[in-house]
């Protein structure tokens, strides 16, 4: 009836708790385990396992993984799981009960206080790391739980998730832009809503979550290893490239988001740090550089970094004067340029939406001018990577 895709990468003792509690309280499920390139015997062990086996020989991320195990999975039904989660009693069931064709059911994390608390979740202690866990505690705690909450919902979107196997593919799956990871369930949880799909949060599944083991705190909790800063830097400015705004969640977790617009900065004694700081926020960048030393040191170091074509977005005044070819222009002076014109910056879409209207008005040390009030968030639905 449902997959259960679990990717892990050096994460095999974590990875030992989630099956187990598959097997305890989800016997029925299938399972597709996903070793991103171990080395602490992972594949070995999944190898033993009654399960889907996958294994990539160097370490692609579980933005590429999780797709690659829904393709695998032979239900009508799948759902992603991290390798620090553990399932709690019922959870397929209380998941299930809610789900239909065009819908994305979560369950509730329950987690130790390591991040700030939310409506979305639950703090409580069961153990910070595998070998400190209190498995029966939680189980009885959510036992319990399930009688408060029973067949509650709200609308809120994180993971562990579950939907049909089709309504995944319609829309392309995760985008390969985000491998191997972070924002990629920020992008496909926008991405469902703009097609139609209604995402609810069950209040009486849960999973017991120990947070950021998988990808983020491999050496010891709450220190974030070198890999995940650069990878998720990277993640971040492709984001901004897409989305144009970065990522707002109201206090449930579910996201808002706002228009995409087609932007284009026109600056002036633009230098390269203020390149790097802006270019992702806009479709297109001008500056002062005739003889283009700024722009080509810029896109040589950044094109490795996204799919993006930055010839295409960083140009020249003096050679591509934007006149009359994007919808809002924005211009100014770099030397004008403040932390406060930054902060304008992060909220433009906000701005020109308020706005609503066509014309040209100055904000700060920007002139604006909005040619076209068209939106283009909805192109960003099906994934054509």
């Amino acid at each position: 009836m449902i997959s259960f895709i679990i990717p892990s990468y050096n994460n095999l003792k974590h990875l030992k708790n989630v099956f187990t509690s598959i097997q305890k309280h989800a016997s029925e499920a299938e399972v597709v385990l996903l070793d991103d390139g171990s080395t602490d015997g992972t594949w070995e062990w999944i190898q033993q396992q009654n399960c889907i086996k996958y294994r990539s020989e160097t370490r692609i991320g579980h933005t590429i993984l999780y797709d690659k195990g829904i393709e695998l999975a032979t239900n009508e039904i799948v759902g992603i799981l991290h390798a620090d989660m553990i399932l709690g009693p019922n959870y397929t069931q209380n998941l299930i009960k809610h789900l239909k064709p065009g819908k994305v059911v979560c369950a509730t994390r329950i987690e130790p206080p390591l991040h700030p608390e939310g409506k979305e979740k639950i703090i409580k202690d069961f153990g910070l790391d595998f070998d400190t866990l209190n498995i029966d505690a939680f189980e009885k705690f959510a036992l319990e739980a399930q009688n408060e909450f029973k067949d509650q919902t709200t609308k809120g979107m994180f993971a562990p998730w579950i939907l049909y196997k089709k309504d995944f593919q319609a829309i392309g799956g995760h985008d390969p832009l985000f491998a191997p990871f972070p924002y990629e369930d920020s992008d496909i949880f926008q991405r469902w809503i703009l097609a139609g799909y209604e995402l609810i949060q069950s209040r009486d599944a849960f999973v017991y979550h120990l947070t950021c083991r998988g990808h983020r705190w491999n050496e010891q909790v709450g220190k974030d290893d070198d890999y995940y800063k650069i990878v998720s830097q990277r993640a971040g400015r492709n984001y901004l490239r897409k989305w144009g705004s970065w990522i707002k969640n109201d206090e449930y977790q579910y996201p808002t988001i706002p228009h995409k617009y087609n932007i284009a900065f026109v600056i002036k004694h633009c230098n390269l740090p203020l390149l790097e700081a802006l270019e992702p926020w806009c479709d297109r960048i001008y500056i002062e550089d005739t003889m283009q030393v700024i722009t080509d040191s810029y896109i040589e170091k950044e094109q490795p970094n996204t799919k993006f074509d930055l010839k295409k977005r960083v140009l020249t005044i003096e050679y591509n004067y934007p006149e009359g070819e994007n919808d809002i222009v924005v211009e100014f002076d770099a030397r004008m340029f403040t932390q406060n014109s930054f902060n304008i910056i992060q909220n433009l879409s906000d701005i020109i939406t308020e706005s609503g209207e066509i014309g040209v008005f100055e904000l700060d040390c920007f002139k604006i001018t909005i040619n076209h009030l068209e939106t283009y968030e909805k192109n960003l639905i099906v994934n054509l990577s």
